[in-house]
This record gives structure tokens, C-alpha cells and sequence, in this order.
């Protein structure tokens, strides 16, 4: 990255000559818009809070929501271009939109919307991920979009005979703007299974899953209801007049732009943390968390707590994939905040997290939590076999109860899901990592989560000055791409050495041996006392009358 400050008109000069590139994606609270100029640097940002709800049991959010959400966070990024710069922004080099993996959005041939949403928070698909997991001899989430389709046949479910397409959200958002329906490969490999040698679904399963007996009698068949998947650097259509109106009501936007391929948040989090060569990795935190690593083989052997899913460029990577993260740990820090308040000396956030943070790195914490446990279990984790969630905080009577302690329960309650699915990979399959980058707003108060994840991982941590720049950012990073595939030998790992991160920053956490022992206790307890988790399932009611 160029870490230059170019004058106000300058940058009013790149907006009008198109040397832009617009990245949006909807986050699981957050629906964010970030716009960057030809050196990477974000110049214009916007973004709309927005969060999940059960509809009949199932978490969704709805038509409504999205367009709105869009709507807003795309206006708030124009305010943005126009005071700082005085420019009405009716042009963008390039655009692309990203979002949450996995889940259901199904249409009938008129493309109306057949069932709410379902997100990859759900996890009602247990009989159709054992199915088609031991079908195919291959990981198939809870999460991912095949599982909930044949889940759906398989409760006969009145709509799937109707169904005529399914996509991911970013799949949906792409396809109302553009009529195209594609999909990055990265994304659509969190529907369906990818061959990582023809960037494309994998043609054996497409078949099994065609031949089994509950599809068989179905009206259409599997891979012509799936987007078709495109790498990095593919044009995926251009923005329409309709597409325009909807995106920018105002009317200021024209249509023409030319659009990248939609890619999901794993994608666009290997992007922002530099982490699409093999043997890299990264770990990317926000409401859910995942652990990714490019990896240079397929792996030995079925396992259920590791996805399967590709980069951008459709190389294959391993994922442990936890749907817990900050949830629970937000809570908490908004009920210090309340108390803050409520005392007569209000905290602003930054101040709030970095306070309460780096209480759980303090000299004085007892190295494995002092015996106190944490569940951050909001939803169902299919890594801890739960089939919903309860947060819940646990202690003895004579666990040392104290503010450093309490937090860094929080701290390592949070990474213990994702290390279940990471410790397969590199301790049971042997999985080479050359670096590992942490990547989420969790990251910007320094050291505090950087050195609590080296010491959960045992390898050292790395966050880069883009750290809290998040999957906007690396979606436009994406779409800027569409600009250099044409060059000599260009491909995104080289474009991403060589273009965006050329110049970036970084700090680097080892582990501590202290910690490493004190985090290896506490998660042999934390996993011990799962039960105590479910029997807070069978006693709380999920829902508060």
C-alpha cells in the first residue's frame, strides 16, 4: 500500500476520472460500503447496523432489510465522497459485493423469493450434512447452501419443487444489479463442492447428488440451480439501469460499471490479510471467526470439523469455521459500559474495549483464567455439538474471580471453538503454515488479541497495518483487480505482493510459553464443561416471551 496523504482535489480528480474501485459487503451486524483510490487507500466509507432474527426458528434477515441496508451504507459512502471532496459520485471504476457465506436464498422461475432466507447461522441441516458428507467423502457443513436445499427436500419441504435458483446473499444482491447469475468461486465453494483443478463444481458429486432417490423425483437438477463460479479478475457482468436506480435511489449513479465477481467473507478476508498463497493462512474475526489455510494437497481424510472451500482464485483452502465470536463478548462489554456510565464516567468505545482488553494481559491475570470458563455460544456450533447456543459464564466457588481474569476468559472463550477445527489440521493431517494473519476490528487495540491467538494456535501472529479495514476493503481490492489481470504474468497472489501490500506494515506476536500452557488448561476445562452448555440448552427457552 502507498502510504502517501494526496490533497482533497487530488482525490476529487481520481473519483471523476473512474479510478475507483467500490467494495460492499454485508457483514452479520454490519452492512459496510468502502471505497478506494488506485493506491489502496480507503477515501470514502459507509455503512448500516443491521442484525439477524429468528423467523419461525430460523435466523434470517429479510428482503427488506437487505435493500434498505444496502440503500443506506451506499449513501452514507456518497456523503462521505461529497464532503470531503465536493464530488456528486455518478462514476466507480469498479464495484463488487460480498457477504456472509453459506446459507438459502431460493427463487421460482419468476425470481420471487420462496422461503425467508436462511443464514449460515442455522443449524436445523444435521441429517443432510451427515448424508451428504459420507455420500460424497467430503465435509459438507451444517452451514452451506446443498445442505440446507436437501434438508429441505428431505422435510418435504411444500417449496422445493418450486425451486428454479438458489445463490448466496452476494450471489442475490450481484445478480438483482447486474442479471447475471454468477458467483466468485470462493463463494459458490461454500454451496457446492469445487474441483480446484477446473475452478468449477465438482462433476462426480454433481451426479451423486442428481441419482439420490429424494432429488431423483425432483423437477430439476442440482447444477442447474447453482450459479456459475468465476475466478478473480473476471468481468461478472456490468451494473444495469435498474441495477443503478437500486443501488443509488438518488439517481446520481449511471449504469455501465463493470462488476467483479461476488465473493463471500472468507474470500475477501484472504484478500485484506494477503493470504492467498499456499501455505498461508489467516484468521478472520468478527461475529462468527474462522482459520484459514491455503493448502498444497487435498487433505487424507474426511473430517467434519474442517471445510473445504477455495481463494478467490480457486485454489483449495481448509477452514475451522466457528459461529460464535464476538456476540457474547459484546455483551459483556456493553453491560462495563453501562456501568461506566451509570457511575458518572462514560467511556467512548475504543476507550471501553482497549480498558477492559488489556485488563486481560495485565501482569497480574492468573495465566489460565484462574479457573473461570466462558461459553460464547449465541447460535448452535456444530464444532462443539451444539445444536443452539446459551451464553453461559461458569466458576468454582474457588476460582479467582477477578477483572483481568473475567476478560480473558472472554478472550480465550471466543478463539476456543475455531482451534478445535485448526488443531485438526495441524496436528492430524500435518498442514504446513509459513504465516498466519489476524484480521478483524478485534485486532485494532494492539498486542491483546494478537497474543491470546498466538498463544490458542501456538504459532506466531502477524496483523497488518489493513487489519481493521475489513472485507469491504478487500472486496474492492478485488474489484480493482479487474484493472491488472491483463498484465504479464499477473495473478492475485503476485498483484497482492506486488501492488497492494508492497509497502504495508505489520507487527508480529510469538508465543508465549506461559500462555500457550495457560490456554491449552483452560480449553482441556472449557471442553470438559461442554455439558453444562447443553443442559442450559434443555433448560433456557431460546426465545423470551
Amino acid at each position: 500500500m502507498v502510504d502517501i496523504d494526496d490533497a482533497p482535489q487530488q482525490i476529487a480528480e481520481k473519483i471523476r476520472g473512474g479510478r475507483t474501485a467500490l467494495g460492499i459487503e454485508f457483514g452479520s451486524t454490519r452492512i459496510k460500503a468502502v471505497l478506494i483510490d488506485d493506491t489502496y487507500r480507503t477515501i470514502a466509507s459507509g455503512d448500516y447496523q443491521w442484525a439477524s432474527h429468528l423467523e419461525d426458528g430460523l435466523w434470517s434477515y429479510s428482503k427488506e432489510e437487505i435493500w434498505k441496508g444496502l440503500q443506506s451504507a451506499y449513501a452514507s459512502m456518497a456523503d462521505d465522497v461529497y464532503n470531503a471532496y465536493g464530488e456528486r459520485l455518478t462514476f466507480i471504476g469498479h464495484i463488487g459485493f460480498s457477504a456472509m457465506m453459506h446459507g438459502y436464498l431460493a427463487f421460482d422461475k419468476a425470481g420471487e423469493l420462496l422461503v425467508p432466507f436462511r443464514t449460515w447461522q442455522n443449524t436445523n441441516t444435521s441429517e443432510a450434512h451427515e448424508k451428504l458428507s459420507e455420500l460424497f467423502q467430503y465435509n459438507i457443513p451444517e452451514r452451506w447452501s446443498v445442505a440446507h436445499l436437501y434438508q429441505a427436500v428431505l422435510n418435504k419441504e411444500e417449496h422445493v419443487g418450486k425451486v428454479d435458483y438458489i445463490t448466496t446473499l452476494a450471489g442475490y444482491v450481484h445478480w438483482k444489479l447486474t442479471g447475471k447469475k454468477v458467483l466468485g468461486v470462493g463463494d459458490a465453494s461454500g454451496m457446492f463442492p469445487i474441483d480446484p483443478t477446473t475452478k468449477t463444481y465438482e462433476a462426480e458429486f454433481l451426479k451423486q447428488f442428481d441419482a439420490l432417490d429424494e432429488i431423483a423425483e425432483q423437477p430439476w437438477k442440482i447444477e442447474d440451480l447453482l450459479p456459475t463460479p468465476l475466478v478473480a479478475g473476471t468481468s461478472a457482468g456490468e451494473l444495469t439501469a435498474e441495477g443503478a436506480k437500486l443501488l443509488d435511489p438518488s439517481g446520481a449513479l449511471q449504469p455501465g460499471i463493470v462488476l467483479a465477481p461476488p465473493e463471500g467473507d472468507a474470500g475477501t478476508g484472504m484478500v485484506a490479510t494477503n493470504s492467498v498463497r499456499v501455505r498461508t493462512g489467516n484468521v478472520s474475526a468478527g461475529t462468527s471467526i474462522f482459520a484459514m489455510v491455503v493448502l498444497e494437497h487435498k487433505l487424507k481424510a474426511l473430517h467434519p470439523e474442517v471445510d473445504l472451500v477455495t481463494t478467490p482464485a480457486g485454489d483449495l483452502a481448509g477452514m475451522s469455521h466457528a459461529n460464535n465470536f464476538t456476540s457474547d463478548l459484546n455483551a459483556w462489554v456493553g453491560l462495563f459500559g453501562q456501568f461506566a456510565a451509570a457511575s458518572g464516567y462514560p467511556l467512548d468505545p475504543g476507550s471501553l474495549y482497549g480498558t477492559l482488553f488489556r485488563a486481560a494481559i495485565a501482569d497480574d491475570v492468573d495465566s489460565n483464567c484462574g479457573g473461570l470458563i466462558n461459553y460464547p455460544f449465541r447460535s448452535g456450533e456444530f464444532l462443539a455439538g451444539l445444536s443452539e447456543g446459551r451464553p453461559l459464564f461458569v466458576r468454582g466457588p474457588e476460582a479467582n474471580m477477578s477483572l483481568g481474569n473475567f476478560m480473558r476468559a472472554q478472550l480465550f472463550s471466543a478463539f476456543s471453538p475455531v482451534k478445535i477445527g485448526m488443531d485438526v489440521m495441524t496436528k492430524d493431517e500435518g498442514v504446513a503454515v509459513d504465516s498466519l494473519v489476524g484480521h478483524g476490528g478485534i485486532f485494532t487495540t494492539p498486542k491483546v488479541a494478537q497474543k491470546i491467538l498466538a498463544a490458542a494456535f501456538n504459532t506466531p501472529i502477524k496483523v497488518m497495518s489493513t487489519a481493521a479495514e475489513g472485507g469491504a476493503w478487500g472486496m474492492a481490492v478485488l474489484a480493482d483487480y479487474l484493472w491488472h489481470t491483463n498484465e504479464d504474468k499477473s495473478n492475485l497472489a503476485d498483484y497482492l505482493d506486488g501492488r497492494v501490500f508492497a509497502g504495508a506494515s505489520s507487527t508480529t506476536e510469538s508465543p508465549d510459553s506461559d500462555d500457550v500452557a495457560g490456554f491449552e488448561e483452560f480449553f482441556e476445562r472449557f471442553r470438559k464443561g461442554l455439558p453444562i452448555e447443553q443442559a442450559a440448552i434443555n433448560a433456557v427457552p431460546l426465545e423470551t416471551k
